[in-house]
């Protein structure tokens, strides 16, 4: 039977299998004797041992289309930020954080601008402008009005999607309006745990319908970008590419060069200015680690 892990708490697994749902399973030996430790997301194969506790073991993991390592999942397809048009204010220096992030791990992402209906069209349209220019989708709700609610499930349609986004913005809400049998979901596995010391901010898939799951990620308040070179970091703002190779020398870091076409761009607004100020707090962040 080939199921999807969707949570991993304390040596158990979680696997959904379509129309038959949530087997509680242990991973067999031979994955610690690889050194393979089974992931979120992972497509497994389990034997059923108890059908009717819904009680099994896992006895193999699909080969992995990709794995991330922030959060540590597997197989995911795109990933989702949300974030609030209005109250909260949007954290732009978060959101470009997270998209260099899903970037460097090759994840498509999709930015969701919540709460619609509290701004007006001129700020819709400079939002969409602004991240359009460097090559994301921008999906605009109200989980008040439900406006943009059926356009966001058929985005996520057929698709395992990374979910992220800072307090306050609605994720929840829209979570709620996405899976009607997330509480459902839920219960089914806390039913199974019945050990409230297992309580955990881990990741965990949430089955939607068919082979649509969202992957609810804890802890999104503050992102490092340890991971990357300075140097590299400019490649990651796509919107400077256009410019960047007429820049007078090669290496040019858009900061302090002279004849900077990047420079250039901004100074006549063809490049969005809160997007460089936050090119420039990462870059000084990078500079300052790697003098410790």
């Amino acid at each position: 039977m080939t199921g999807k892990i969707i949570k991993g708490i304390a040596g158990f697994y979680y696997v959904h299998v379509p129309e038959q749902g949530i087997y509680e399973c242990k991973a067999k030996g031979v994955f610690r004797n690889k050194k393979i430790k089974p992931l979120v997301g992972d497509n497994v194969e389990i034997e059923v041992l108890d059908e009717d506790k819904k009680i099994g073991n896992m006895t193999d993991i699909k080969e992995r289309a990709n794995q991330l390592v922030r959060p540590a999942v597997a197989n995911i397809d795109q990933a989702l930020i949300i974030f609030a048009t209005l109250h909260p204010n949007p954290n732009f220096n978060l959101l470009d954080r997270f998209l260099l992030i899903m970037s460097k791990q090759q994840v498509k992402t999709m930015i969701c601008f919540n709460k619609m209906d509290m701004v007006d069209e001129k700020v819709i349209c400079e939002l969409k402008e602004h991240y359009e220019a460097c090559d994301n989708e921008v999906i605009f709700t109200s989980t008040y009005t439900k406006e943009g609610i059926d356009f966001l499930k058929e985005k996520l349609k057929g698709k395992t999607t990374a979910l992220a986004g800072p307090s306050g913005v609605g994720k929840s809400s829209i979570l709620n309006a996405l899976a009607s049998d997330m509480v459902m979901q839920t219960g089914e596995i806390s039913e199974k745990i019945k050990r409230g010391k297992h309580t955990t901010r881990h990741s965990e898939l949430i089955h939607i319908e068919g082979n649509t799951y969202i992957m609810d990620t804890p802890g999104f308040s503050s992102l490092y970008i340890d991971e990357f070179d300075k140097e590299e970091l400019k490649d990651y703002f796509t919107e400077f590419l256009e410019y960047s190779k007429y820049c007078k020398f090669a290496g040019c870091v858009h900061i302090s060069e002279p004849d900077c076409k990047v420079k250039e761009a901004l100074s006549e607004g063809k490049i969005n200015q809160i997007r460089y100020d936050n090119y420039l707090e990462m870059y000084q962040e990078l500079k300052d680690k790697r003098r410790w």
